[in-house]
């Protein structure tokens, strides 16, 4: 179950775990949950996140298409290394904003 904090026009969502197949569904059920009780941008905070598989980054992906039809931003932030590597070679980071662990 992820954690989410509502702050302000922030919508701040902690998945806690790995985002892979096995968790995929339930979180994009708590995402898009979180998209439509929020206003402005949405935040996933994957502090605590060291894997994401491809079934995740569709998840992330289905988030930002969503945010960006109704005109909102998608932030990903606290991405370890290997896992910001991941969404550069994939060029996610060009379509929305992809922060590295402070």
């Amino acid at each position: 179950m992820s954690e989410i904090v509502n702050d302000g026009d922030l919508t701040i969502i902690k998945p806690g775990t790995d985002v892979v197949a096995s968790m995929a569904e339930a979180f994009k059920g708590e995402l898009l949950k979180a998209i439509n009780a929020s206003q402005g941008t949405v935040v996933i905070d994957l502090v605590g996140v060291e894997m994401v598989d491809s079934v995740g980054i569709g998840v992330i992906i289905a988030s930002h298409n969503t945010l960006t039809q109704a005109g909102r931003k998608l932030k990903v932030i606290n991405v370890t290394k290997d896992i910001f590597g991941l969404f550069a070679t994939m060029r996610l980071n060009r379509r929305f904003t992809v922060e590295g662990v402070e």
